[in-house]
C-alpha cells in the first residue's frame, strides 16, 4: 500500500510537470518563417558559415583518423579533463580563475540548467528571473513547476532595489527562493547589460539572502567594444554557479556547454548527468577540445565580433530611419538581440501572423514572461541575416506597424486584443 501510495505521488508529480510542457511560440514561429522569401528576425542561431569550415573541416577528418577509438568511445559524467582545463582558460577572460576539477561538461548550457533547476527546485519553489527572460530558461522552470517571479530590467539591466523589494516581499510571506537567474551580459531577449557597479549590488543582496545566482553566459565574449565584461562568477565563486556554451563562440550544432558551480554542488551535477545522459558526445567534447587546441579562435571571435557588430549596425540604422514614432529599442553592446517595445494598444502577439504576410518574423514578447505578459514588446535577433536582408526586413516590419497604428486609431482600443498589462524596462531603455 505504501508502495502504491508513492508511485501516484511520483505519477501526479509527473502529470503536472508534463503539462507544463506546452509547444514553444519560437518553435512553432520557426516552423513558419522557413520560407525564403521570408525575412526571419527571429531566431538567434548562430553565423556558423563565417567558421573557417574546410579547416574546421580538416581538424575533425584527422582527429578521428588518429584517435578514432577514444573520439568514437563513451566518456565520463564529468567530461574529458583536458577540455575542462581549456573551459577554464575561456573563462579567465572574463576574470574567472577556477579548478578544472569543478566544471562539469554539458549538451549545451541548456542541459546544464536543466540539472541545477533539477537538483535545487521542488514544486512550488520560487526561482527568480529578469522580466523579460531567456524562453528557454522559462520552459526548464515550468517543467519543474517552479513558480517564476520576475523582477524588472532597464537599460543598465536587472534592477538591484526591485531584487531587494521582491525578496523582502517573498521573505514576509514565508516563500522559499532557490535561486536566481540572470543572463547579465547581453541578455536574452534583451540585448542590455548589467552595469559594473549593479553587478557587486546583486551579489551583495543575494548574500544577504541567502540564495544562489546562477549566471547565464553565452555572448559575454561577443562584446563589440572593449574587453569582456567581468563574470558575476570571478566576484563569488561560492554563490555563483556559471553557465557557458560554445554554441555562439564556435558552432550550435556541437551542443557542448559547462556548468562552473561550487565543489558540493558539482558532485551532485555529476550524478544527474550520469542518470540523465551517462555522458556527453565524446566526438564534440574532442572536437572542441581540439579547436582550443590547435585553431586561432581568439581571432575567430574577433572575427564574429566584428560580423555582429555590422550587422547590429545595419538593424539600428534600418530602425532609426523605419521605425514609426512612438517605438522604443535597446542598444545593444553585443551579442544577438534588440528589444522592441511598440506604441500603446498595439499587441505583438496578434501581429505577428500579419507581419508574415508582409515577409517579415520577430518573436513576440509573451514568450520571455513566465505569466504571458509581454505583448507590447518583441525580440529582434541580428546574428544570422546579411546586413542588406536585415534592412529590408526592418522596413517591412515598420510598415506593419504603421497598419496597425492606424487600425488602432480608427477602431480604438489594443489591435487584435490581449492584455497589454506588462513590467516594461524604463523610458530610458531605448
Amino acid at each position: 500500500m505504501e508502495q502504491h501510495s508513492r508511485t501516484d505521488v511520483y505519477a501526479d508529480r509527473y502529470a503536472a510537470r508534463a503539462a507544463g510542457m506546452v509547444p514553444s511560440e519560437i518553435r512553432a514561429l520557426f516552423a513558419m518563417v522557413a520560407r525564403p522569401e521570408i525575412v526571419s528576425l527571429a531566431g538567434g542561431a548562430p553565423y556558423v558559415s563565417a567558421l573557417p569550415l574546410d579547416a574546421v573541416g580538416e581538424m575533425i577528418g584527422e582527429l578521428v583518423a588518429g584517435k578514432g577509438a577514444e573520439v568514437l568511445q563513451y566518456g565520463s559524467a564529468q567530461g574529458d579533463e583536458h577540455l575542462r582545463e581549456h573551459i577554464c582558460e575561456v573563462m579567465s577572460l572574463e576574470g574567472v580563475h577556477a579548478s578544472p576539477d569543478d566544471v562539469v561538461v554539458t549538451v549545451g548550457a541548456q542541459q546544464a540548467l536543466d540539472l541545477i533547476t533539477k537538483i535545487f527546485v521542488d514544486p512550488g519553489d520560487v526561482v527568480l528571473a529578469e522580466a523579460p527572460s531567456y524562453v528557454g530558461a522559462l520552459g526548464t522552470f515550468a517543467s519543474y513547476q517552479a513558480d517564476v517571479v520576475h523582477v524588472p530590467l532597464d537599460e543598465g539591466g536587472l534592477i538591484p532595489s526591485a531584487l531587494r523589494e521582491t525578496l523582502a516581499s517573498l521573505r514576509a510571506e514565508g516563500r522559499s527562493v532557490k535561486f536566481l537567474y540572470t543572463v547579465p551580459t547581453f541578455q536574452n531577449p534583451a540585448g542590455v547589460t548589467l552595469t559594473t557597479a549593479r553587478r557587486a549590488q546583486i551579489l551583495e543582496i543575494c548574500a544577504e539572502y541567502d540564495i544562489l545566482v546562477v549566471e547565464d553566459n553565452p555572448y559575454g565574449l561577443l562584446g563589440f567594444d572593449g574587453d569582456p565584461m567581468r563574470a558575476l562568477r570571478a566576484d563569488d565563486s561560492e554563490r555563483v554557479i556559471y553557465l557557458g556554451s560554445f554554441s555562439k563562440t564556435i558552432a550550435s550544432g556541437l551542443r557542448v556547454g559547462w556548468v562552473l558551480a561550487p565543489h558540493a554542488v558539482r558532485a551532485k551535477l555529476v550524478l544527474a548527468a550520469e542518470s540523465a545522459i551517462l555522458c556527453p558526445s565524446n566526438f564534440s567534447q574532442l572536437a572542441v577540445r581540439e579547436y582550443l587546441a590547435t585553431q586561432p579562435w581568439r581571432e575567430q571571435i574577433k572575427d564574429f565580433r566584428e560580423l555582429y557588430r555590422a550587422r547590429r549596425d545595419a538593424m539600428l540604422e534600418s530602425l532609426d530611419q523605419w521605425m514609426p514614432e512612438g517605438c522604443t529599442w535597446t542598444r545593444p553592446a553585443g551579442g544577438f538581440f534588440v528589444w522592441l517595445t511598440l506604441p500603446e494598444g498595439l499587441d505583438s502577439k496578434a501581429m505577428a501572423p500579419r507581419a508574415i504576410a508582409e515577409r517579415v518574423a520577430y518573436v513576440p514578447g509573451t514568450g520571455f514572461y513566465a505569466d504571458g505578459d509581454g505583448h507590447r514588446h518583441l525580440r529582434l535577433s541580428y546574428c544570422f541575416p546579411e546586413p542588406h536582408r536585415i534592412r529590408e526586413g526592418v522596413r517591412r516590419l515598420a510598415t506593419v506597424v504603421e497598419k496597425e497604428i492606424s487600425l488602432r486609431d480608427t477602431f480604438g482600443g489594443a489591435v487584435g486584443g490581449g492584455s497589454t498589462g506588462v513590467q516594461t524596462p524604463g523610458p530610458d531603455v531605448v
